[in-house]
């Protein structure tokens, strides 16, 4: 079974599955995050939708890139949790199934391509205690208590 973090789902509400991937990028005792500014300002693992026909770790580093403008290398699969919650930049009511990776942030290529994204570099413990939703939260946390998958 996989974990559930955020408000419980609206029976009322239909969500439609969102599978996606997103990443834990450390480097020197720090995370490359994104700042996304819009819909209101969220500090995020760099990720998302992974698109139809695209494998994950495609989709993987397709995210990276366009959010932050890295290139990554040797990603590894950590684990998986669910979050139910409404994607205003789609109209659409969701149930996330977010895979959480690690990997090396090796290259960058340049600013990120998606509008409205910030990259920024924040330590880790920081981040274990900023980003945006309670998932990926969790997630960095126990990466910097030394999970290892």
């Amino acid at each position: 079974m996989i974990r559930r973090y955020g408000r419980q789902p609206d029976r009322a509400q239909r969500y439609r599955l969102r599978p996606g991937v997103y990443a834990i990028l450390p480097r020197e005792g720090a995370l490359l995050l994104t700042l996304q500014t819009n819909p209101g300002p969220e500090l995020q693992l760099p990720g998302g939708g992974i698109d139809h026909g695209e494998s994950p770790l495609s989709a993987l580093h397709r995210e990276v890139w366009e959010e932050t403008g890295w290139r990554i290398a040797a990603p590894r699969r950590l684990g998986a949790f669910r979050r139910f919650t409404y994607m205003p930049e789609y109209n659409l009511w969701a149930e996330k199934l977010c895979t959480i990776y690690v990997a090396h942030p090796v290259c960058r290529l340049g600013d990120p391509t998606e509008a409205d994204h910030i990259a920024t570099w924040m330590p880790i413990e920081n981040a274990a205690q900023d980003l945006g939703n309670q998932g990926d939260r969790a997630f960095v946390a126990r990466f910097a208590s030394g999970f290892q998958g």
